[in-house]
């Protein structure tokens, strides 16, 4: 017999709610552009004493704007930035599928000022050639127009049905873009109150303007600085040119040797755990028509390097990497100073993909450089550290629930990303609060973020808030397999 409360979360009510909220988005476009702006005015840089307060003002104005949809909604002080922290839960205490967002209040400084078209910090519609009408301020697409998307999902199910969904946790944070030095602790002392069954974190890309699409793939990162000293002090070249080794010389001699004619790298034991991507993978990242050209010309180069039998896709979202960041020695000031230098160092990080050890592959760096070191030369590290990459479960129940509420929005399958960077968020959602992520965001490569004229495309602004609602309901519809103690499921 099906009950009353049976058929308010039927899949039927599910779907006349989610059209519901779909039209109030479509009715209340303008008002949400508005609030967007309201929220792009607040000068929210996070690395710079002078905007502590604007900070602040930040983080009242997103718990004020849950608040008032019916959140239970605070700002939580930490040692440096405050979170803002929200909780739609079910008012008859009725078990549901329960979602963490994260995002960030916080912007990037906006410098260099005077190559911002408009100042930016009042934000404004702009013409773009490829996408028609684009928000430009700082912040609009990192990551303040990103929060708003869920945000006004949240609010146009709740002007409509009085309700959402499932249960939703809502985590905002203020030092995104200042390495979030307060989070980790944050997280130590409220995790059981943040956990769910999964994070969603809306701080990535779509494919293009068209195209959807969720990351599946994160690659981790390790660090080390390695510094070799030769003489007891810096010589004069005249005097000692010659017979002394100068470890400029030597440190330059050792980093030329870490990629092998074909660009593999030549640490010792540094694949050790790498798969290699499935055919299934290669095809539909080879049916993308990726531009390698246009990519490489965009920044000004027409040749790709890095591992010859991989395509710069596989080397962007599947295979680790090895980067010299910096090098320095001797004398680097204006002019000439004629000197053989104590010391040279170089800052080094290295992109994992999963089934990489960052420990493994610092302590296969070190080996590397002690093998290759000549006498009277010393190494010396520093600053070492890492994280894991991730991989997700491309067949859980989230994830295809999420896939397919994306199709049905913008009429395509979404593009199973990789990120060749690292986002450590997720890391310390999976490690702290042993909660696996969904990364959907609608931002794209060309948006300028961290840059001046930075730029979110409406379009993006306006699905994205439709794709949140569909992602929502389908959430609720969908079945709720988790693993033992609410663990996440395997690297995919």
């Amino acid at each position: 017999m099906t009950t009353s409360s049976d058929q308010q979360d039927s899949p039927a009510s599910h779907d006349n709610d989610l059209q519901s909220a779909l039209r109030r988005l479509s009715d209340t476009e303008q008002a949400a552009r508005d609030r967007l702006f309201e929220f792009l005015k607040i000068e929210s840089i996070s690395t710079d004493p002078a905007y502590h307060h604007h900070c602040l003002e930040a983080a009242e104005w997103c718990a004020g704007q849950l608040r008032e949809l019916g959140f239970e909604s605070s700002v939580r002080p930490t040692e440096g930035k405050p979170m803002v922290v929200a909780h739609w839960r079910p008012e008859d205490g009725e078990a549901k599928p329960h979602v963490l967002f994260y995002g960030h209040y916080d912007v990037q400084p906006a410098d260099p000022l005077e190559e911002w078209d408009t100042p930016p910090f009042e934000p404004r519609i702009a013409e773009h050639p490829t996408y028609g009408e684009v928000i430009t301020a700082r912040g609009a697409s990192d990551d303040k127009g990103q929060v708003m998307t869920f945000i006004e999902a949240c609010r146009a199910y709740i002007e409509t049905s009085g309700s959402l969904p499932v249960a939703v946790t809502v985590l905002l944070e203020g030092e995104e873009e200042s390495a979030s030095p307060s989070l980790l602790p944050f997280l130590a002392e409220t995790g059981d109150e943040l956990k769910a069954d999964i994070a969603l974190v809306c701080d990535t890309n779509q494919w293009d303007g068209n195209t959807p699409a969720i990351t599946a793939f994160l690659r981790g990162l390790a660090f080390s600085e390695v510094t070799i000293t030769g003489p007891a002090r810096d010589l004069h070249s005249g005097l000692y040119g010659g017979p002394v080794r100068n470890p400029i010389e030597v440190l330059c001699a050792m980093l030329g040797e870490l990629h092998g004619p074909d660009g593999r790298i030549t640490i010792p034991g540094f694949y050790d755990g790498v798969s290699e991507p499935s055919q299934e993978q290669r095809d539909e990242w080879n049916s993308l028509g990726f531009d390698e050209a246009g990519f490489l010309a965009e920044i000004g180069l027409v040749e790709a390097a890095g591992e010859d039998r991989y395509s710069l896709l596989e080397q962007l979202w599947a295979r680790p990497t090895v980067e010299i960041n910096g090098i320095y020695g001797g004398y680097t000031g204006v002019g000439t100073k004629t000197v053989i230098p104590s010391q040279a160092t170089a800052k080094i990080s290295f992109r994992l993909v999963p089934g990489q050890d960052p420990q493994q592959v610092i302590t296969g760096f070190h080996q590397f450089i002690d093998q290759r070191l000549p006498r009277d030369a010393r190494a010396h590290f520093t600053g070492e550290g890492g994280a894991s990459a991730v991989g997700f479960d491309m067949a859980s129940p989230e994830f295809q629930a999420a896939a397919q509420a994306l199709q049905d929005e913008w009429d395509v399958p979404p593009v199973r990303l990789g990120c060749g960077a690292s986002i450590p968020i997720v890391e310390s959602f999976r490690n702290a609060l042993g909660m696996d992520a969904l990364l959907i965001g609608f931002a794209l490569p060309d948006d300028r973020i961290h840059a001046p004229n930075e730029k979110y495309n409406l379009k993006s602004f306006v699905k994205g808030t439709r794709s949140w609602a569909r992602i929502l309901s389908a959430f609720a519809n969908s079945p709720n397999e988790k693993t033992e103690d609410n663990k996440p499921a395997n690297d995919a």
